[in-house]
């Protein structure tokens, strides 16, 4: 049966879903890379919220879709930006999201790293203000035991004045942790308060100052991830790495080149696009295990334009496409988000995001995408 969609030029076009989803299935854990998903949370839609009041959370939905996560072999990176940190999830809730998680990683085997930051600060801060609270959310994602991720901080851009305050802060930070972390370089089109950081605007400056923290502490950081949306300039910071420490690539414009890498080295992932390309990511990396480059990239490739289409301009609404795409795919029973974040979006985007998530095959019942997707129309006043 089809489906009327808008389109952005403000007409409607007739498309035909999908009647079968892509036949993925759970496998063996992977051997040639390790594969996080930045996971998003699911609002509690009865909840009497506003957008300044601290976020309901639906813990019971939240886990389960971690653990679809897990049950793919998929890491869990929980408590990011795909968790809306900063962004309707405020620290209170971000630990609460981190002990819940990491216990439920413990339940059931799964592989979980969860997000520091200095979120809890609300105002101006000193750089003494910025370590401590860096150190309080450190001690916590240590003492859930997942591994930590060493998140930029818009307090610490707002605070330094020249590269060396962040090698001081870093420096003093990694020296503390107990086991090695993975830094987190954030780029200013996800979160346009991070620009400058590292120290400069010239990215080849930052880059600088990023890698001398991690060759001053080698034994301290496990690895870094890189979201800048600029696949050389991760390639480049790669082969540049000590021996050991390994890349996440962040960038969901060009995740599969990058992960298949090249003879020089590859890219492991940490990506938000993994969410909803969960199973079929899982699958694709499976097929890398086996050494074949050309399949891996064969059904990966064609998930590019959905991530694209997903992180377009501006790039930190990218969350609102993830939590979409969740209730489509049946993974939560409503399309609310923290924050009322699911107004971020047009429903051209919500139209064309539909289309090229179904066309993929994503969606286990396409029936109920399709249903859905119907609902939401009805609610624009789009005729069927």
């Amino acid at each position: 049966m089809s489906i009327r969609l808008p389109d952005a030029g403000g007409g409607l076009r007739t498309y035909e879903p999908r009647t079968e989803p892509l036949a993925l299935t759970t496998g063996a854990p992977f051997t040639s890379r390790t594969v996080f998903s930045a996971a998003h949370v699911v609002a509690d839609p009865f909840a009497d919220t506003s957008p300044d009041s601290p976020a309901a959370v639906d813990w019971d939905a939240t886990l389960a879709f971690r653990r679809h996560l897990w049950s793919h072999g998929l890491g869990v990176a929980e408590a990011m930006d795909t968790a809306q940190r900063g962004m309707g999830l405020d620290w209170a809730g971000a630990a609460e999201l981190i002990r819940r998680s990491a216990a439920e990683a413990k339940a059931v085997g799964g592989l979980i790293a969860c997000g520091v930051g200095t979120d809890q600060l609300t105002g101006p801060a000193t750089l003494a203000e910025v370590r401590a609270a860096y150190e309080e959310q450190l001690a916590l994602v240590e003492a859930s035991g997942a591994r930590s991720i060493l998140m930029a901080s818009r307090a610490l851009a707002a605070a330094a004045s020249s590269p060396e305050d962040y090698l001081e802060v870093y420096g003093h930070l990694l020296r503390q942790a107990t086991e090695p972390v993975v830094l987190h370089w954030l780029g200013p089109m996800f979160d346009p308060a991070l620009d400058g950081y590292w120290g400069s605007s010239d990215l080849d400056a930052a880059t600088d100052t990023f890698l001398e923290v991690i060759a001053a502490h080698p034994d301290k950081v496990e690895g870094i991830k890189v979201s800048l949306l600029d696949a050389q300039r991760e390639i480049d910071i790669r082969r540049r790495l000590p021996q050991g420490v390994r890349c996440y690539t962040g960038d969901d414009f060009n995740y599969p080149e990058l992960i298949a890498g090249d003879e020089k080295g590859f890219s492991h992932a940490l990506l938000g696009i993994f969410d909803p390309l969960g199973p079929l990511a899982a699958e694709a990396v499976r097929i890398l295990d086996t050494g074949d480059v050309a399949g891996f990239r064969s059904l990966l490739d064609p998930t590019v334009e959905l991530s694209r289409h997903l992180f377009r301009t501006p790039t930190r609404f990218y969350k609102t496409g993830v939590v979409f795409l969740a209730w489509l795919a049946g993974h939560q029973s409503h399309f609310t988000m923290v924050g009322g974040l699911q107004s971020a979006r047009s429903l051209p985007h919500f139209a064309r995001a539909y289309e090229l998530a179904d066309g993929l095959g994503l969606f286990p019942d396409p029936k109920l995408a399709q249903e859905r997707m119907k609902t939401l129309l009805a609610l624009y006043g789009v005729p069927q």
